[in-house]
């Protein structure tokens, strides 16, 4: 497979430009990056020491950055306890949210109906409720396991769905009532994602080399994919047939066959990924491969790397979202 593109394809201009902007978490920097079509960084805003994951607001007007403190989850430590707002309009930091006694926040969930972020904290365990527009802690939910690290949401927001890390449990919260049902599932859990219908859940479970798949009605595993060496997030193609996600250990990106249930692909980096996303038109995956400071941009078609993003020295990306 090839690891560089330097002519077009599907739709890519010659100079191999994306058809579209980035943002990305800068981990080791402290910072956020913003990329131009061409892999140019144009601007750049600090936020909290060692930020682990960014998503965006319904309006797409602002960026919300959690302000981990730590590098590694496995690290000891305090760490921070904030939330950085990003206006992506001006490039500049709007303010923070301070979680209080909540530290080492992690995965992120925004309402779309709301607007309200859902966030892990790692110190102590447990999940929040945050007001962005207050800037205040609303709730605090109780996930009934340990090193709790991505979460997201099910249909109509009624359900938020954690993975307990070294529990190895997802943990289904009931969002009104805060009453957990606990989903046994592979060894290390880390990131998930929804099917458009809202019936399944892909979870990765990184150390069993696997990905469950969970029946959200029942609350229940019914099935799981055998993947190369430690799955961490993991998307949907639009069409629904093919799973995508990061192999850290196994630096590649690898492609399951949702109807086989069979890993197909493997698209080797040359470096151990911690990240993976999904372009909005479901073209491209990016991952960020932390310590060559790259992030690879992958055609999902042709399952090639098509460009090589070139970050600064010790910038450490971690994930890259295409922006609004």
């Amino acid at each position: 497979m090839k690891l560089f593109l330097f002519c077009g394809f599907c739709g890519l201009a010659a100079a191999a430009d994306l058809p579209f902007s980035l943002i990305a978490v800068e981990k080791i920097a402290g910072q956020v990056g913003f990329y131009n079509p061409a892999g140019k960084r144009v601007a750049g805003v600090k936020v909290g020491e060692h930020p682990h994951e960014i998503v965006f607001s319904p309006d797409r007007r602002f960026a919300y950055v959690s302000d981990n403190g730590i590098l590694w989850m496995t690290y000891a430590g305090e760490g921070g306890n904030t939330i950085s707002i990003i206006d992506l309009g001006r490039r500049a930091k709007a303010g923070v949210i301070g979680l209080g006694d909540n530290r080492r926040p992690h995965g992120m969930a925004v309402d779309p109906h709301s607007g309200r972020i859902f966030v892990t904290t790692e110190n102590p365990d447990g999940l929040l409720l945050v007001d962005p527009e207050k800037r205040a802690v609303v709730r605090r939910y109780n996930v009934e396991g340990e090193d709790p690290h991505m979460v997201l949401l099910g249909r109509n927001s009624e359900w938020a769905y954690v993975s307990n890390t070294k529990t190895n449990t997802l943990a289904a919260i009931n969002v009104d009532s805060g009453k957990v049902t606990l989903i046994p599932v592979g060894e290390r859990p880390q990131g998930g994602f929804l099917s458009r219908n809202g019936k399944w859940i892909y979870l990765t479970n990184s150390d069993s080399n696997s990905i469950s798949i969970i029946d959200t009605d029942r609350k229940k595993v019914v099935g799981a994919i055998a993947t190369g060496k430690g799955p961490g997030r993991v998307v949907v193609t639009p069409d629904a047939k093919t799973l995508i996600y990061n192999l850290q250990p196994g630096q590649a990106v690898g492609f399951a066959d949702l109807a086989t249930r069979k890993e197909v692909a493997q698209v080797p980096l040359g470096g151990n990924p911690l990240s993976l996303t999904m372009s909005p038109n479901g073209r491209f995956v990016f991952a960020g491969v932390q310590d060559q400071d790259k992030i690879f941009a992958v055609s999902v078609a042709r399952r090639e790397i098509v460009k090589v993003i070139e970050t600064p020295r010790q910038a450490g990306p971690d994930p890259a979202l295409v922006l609004p």
